[in-house]
């Protein structure tokens, strides 16, 4: 039986965590972090509820992107269906390890993770550093670049139960593609990537449906306040307070 404040502090998270989805793609790793370090379930459990909620923030964030006109293109379109296809065979492989690591071995990895994410994010945002190369999704060997991409991004996420938006947001990005488009191709892989990893976390019992409630419902409200954000807030201040804090996250990950 969890106490009030711990139940509080994951409502926070979650919220916090929604806002990130939306607004910089790495967020959703904070409700797979949390649940983690405050709750006593096993690490499947904690990867599968957490999928499980990305479902639901993946289809109102693909709302909201279709809605500012991101996904309404033929562009936005191709790009969303190239990351995604692929990233959700990735995401059972992906799961179908988890079921092979230990408890010690899930906190190390999920906690290094986190670490390079967080830094990384830090690192690129102090230097001011744009994309490492252009890829254009139209041609064939971009297409081919951002299928491969996926497919890997679905086996890390199905793994460590994060959404893809914590991985897929900062790759497009790297490859060229706009911030405000890479966030909305990763809200449509989130809802497939998650769902075909959370149903294999569902077939080994893997998923706690309360727990799916207490997080999922703040994680929706901050989705849409993220989105906002997004459109209206210059992203690299909020970016570099958001990779610190998964470094400190990190760091209690790896104490704990």
């Amino acid at each position: 039986m969890l106490s009030t404040s711990t139940l509080v502090l994951l409502v926070v998270v979650a919220f916090l965590a929604g806002v990130g989805i939306t607004a910089v793609g790495p967020g959703g790793i904070f409700v797979t972090v949390a649940l983690f370090a405050l709750t006593d379930v096993g690490s499947s459990t904690v990867a599968g509820t957490a999928l499980t909620t990305f479902v639901v923030t993946g289809l109102l964030g693909s709302y909201t992107y279709y809605r500012s006109g991101e996904l309404r293109t033929r562009a936005g379109k191709r790009l969303a269906t190239l990351v995604t296809v692929p990233s959700m065979v990735g995401a059972v492989v992906g799961a179908l390890t988890n079921a092979v690591l230990s408890e010690s071995l899930f906190g190390s990895l999920l906690a290094g993770f986190t670490a390079l994410v967080g830094v990384s994010i830090v690192y690129r945002e102090r230097r001011a550093l744009g994309s490492w190369w252009s890829v254009d999704p139209d041609r064939p060997t971009g297409a081919s670049v951002v299928a491969v991409l996926g497919f890997v991004i679905g086996v890390v996420c199905g793994l460590l139960g994060v959404g893809g938006p914590v991985v897929t947001v900062p790759v497009l990005v790297l490859l060229g593609i706009s911030m405000l488009d890479a966030l909305a191709a990763a809200q449509v892989q989130s809802v497939f990537l998650s769902a075909f990893a959370a149903a294999t976390y569902v077939s080994q019992g893997a998923v706690s449906l309360p727990l799916v409630a207490l997080v999922g419902v703040p994680e929706l409200v901050g989705v849409v306040v993220g989105w906002r954000v997004a459109h209206r807030v210059d992203a690299p201040r909020l970016k570099t307070v958001l990779g610190a804090t998964l470094v400190a996250s990190s760091v209690a990950l790896a104490v704990t």
